[in-house]
């Protein structure tokens, strides 16, 4: 344990080089690590290209994009637990008159742990999004399209297969399971922050995660060199709002590997466990979904994970329950087309949980 300890002092720093290299036009990489009992954090540059950048540090913020939907299949695990919702509860409980989706006679409903595990039948988007979107399409796409908008969208949406039959990722899904978790909670349907604040964020001490980035600490994300706002997207909150620095977000990550030192004994502790907990198999003997989270089996342990990305961010977070083992990466910078970043960010907690990374001389970022 000695040896894996000292190993683990040195890891931070050296763990930026082959993310910044994995980020062009980026000026500032952060990674966090949670190993053998210690945490790592090592950030490089700035929170903007030029004399505007300040240096980043631990808690500047970075838009996390789809990591959202991790916190958002927490808040449905949180409810379930006191009793609130249940998994099994079909979305129809919880829409207004006239904006369910389309069902055959006969059929299954969608329920929220349909939604939790993209097996609703919901496409990636709303129907009709794009075409709202593409005026601003390089800039904030999703700006003006509300919870009304997407209530709309459900009630002339034909789901592509029945509940439960198939997976497919869906944005749609999981931005509607966020409202209908608000409207459980005794919110409006656009009150998805509030309720996570409430439930999630503040109980587990992640003070400064939230919405739109529009403080100075905050990072300006980068697409193709091109500075770009950060998104807004009020009818999707609960699939891609969020907004943390790698402090907080591996604070997150280690309050799902010890769910008992973050909340006690209550019914949050139980959602922190119940949330990564296998619900079907993807691939048999390989990949499967907990609520939200992709699970991949390794000889021996687990890798739950997930990634994001916006117009001009790119994060992965994963751990390792039976290792003890989490990673944060995150950049101000799109991501590229070959996944670069993400794939680094995911071989490095491989490397990590297995124990065989090596690690080189750190480089500039720029």
């Amino acid at each position: 344990m000695n040896g894996v300890r000292r190993q683990a002092r040195a890891v931070a720093g050296p763990l930026l080089a082959p993310l910044a290299a994995a980020a062009p036009g980026a000026s500032a990489v952060a990674v966090a690590a949670h190993l053998a009992g210690e945490r790592l954090l090592a950030v490089g540059g700035s929170t903007a290209h030029g004399a505007a950048g300040l240096p980043a540090g631990p808690e500047t913020r970075f838009a996390v994009g789809s990591v959202t939907k991790t916190y958002t299949a927490l808040l449905l695990a949180e409810l379930v637990a006191v009793g609130d919702v249940r998994y099994d509860d079909p979305i129809d409980r919880y829409l207004p008159p006239g904006a369910a989706p389309y069902r055959r006679i006969g059929g299954a409903p969608i329920t929220l742990l349909h939604l939790a595990t993209h097996t609703s039948g919901l496409p990636r988007l709303p129907p009709g999004l794009l075409r709202r979107a593409l005026p601003r399409w390089f800039s904030n796409p999703y700006a003006e399209y509300g919870p009304g908008d997407l209530l709309a969208a459900l009630a002339h949406t034909r789901p592509f297969a029945a509940p439960g039959t198939r997976v497919r990722y869906s944005n749609f899904g999981v931005g509607l399971l966020g409202m209908l978790l608000a409207r459980a909670a005794g919110e409006p349907f656009g009150g998805y922050e509030r309720v996570l604040a409430a439930r999630v964020l503040t109980p587990l001490g992640l003070l400064r995660t939230g919405g739109d980035g529009a403080a100075a600490e905050d990072t300006t994300g980068y697409w193709h060199g091109r500075a770009r706002p950060p998104w807004r997207i009020p009818g999707l909150a609960g699939a891609g709002v969020l907004h943390a620095g790698a402090d907080e977000l591996l604070r997150y990550l280690e309050a799902l590997l010890y769910p008992g030192r973050a909340a006690g004994a209550g019914p949050l502790a139980t959602a922190l466990a119940e949330v990564a907990r296998p619900r079907l198999v993807v691939r048999p003997g390989e990949d499967r979904i907990a609520l939200v989270w992709n699970i991949r089996q390794r000889p021996g342990h687990v890798l739950c994970f997930h990634s994001g990305g916006t117009r001009g961010s790119t994060a992965f977070v994963g751990f390792s329950p039976e290792r003890r083992v989490a990673l944060v990466a995150v950049t101000n910078s799109a991501p590229a087309l070959n996944g670069a970043f993400i794939q680094r960010a995911y071989l490095l907690l491989r490397e990590l949980a297995g124990g065989t990374t090596r690690f080189g001389a750190p480089s500039p970022i720029g």
